[in-house]
């Protein structure tokens, strides 16, 4: 998945869910690393760094995605 991807697909779930889809991101996290299912574990983390910088406005999922 392109990190455009990412981005978008964590700026429908903050839309649909608002506050709550970064508890969701965070939960799916530790449910997973404790199932053993580090590559899902290791997704849900992206989501709640992606949703965390939208929720604090440090993100715009309507402008390009630039990692320094």
């Amino acid at each position: 998945m392109r990190t455009g991807d990412l981005c978008h697909l964590a700026a429908e779930l903050a839309a649909e869910h608002g506050p709550n889809a970064l508890d969701y991101a965070r939960r799916a996290v530790v449910e997973f690393e404790n199932a053993g299912a580090m590559d899902r574990a290791q997704f849900w983390f992206v989501m709640s760094i992606l949703l965390d910088d939208i929720a604090t406005q440090r993100l715009d999922p309507e402008l390009p995605l630039v990692f320094h």
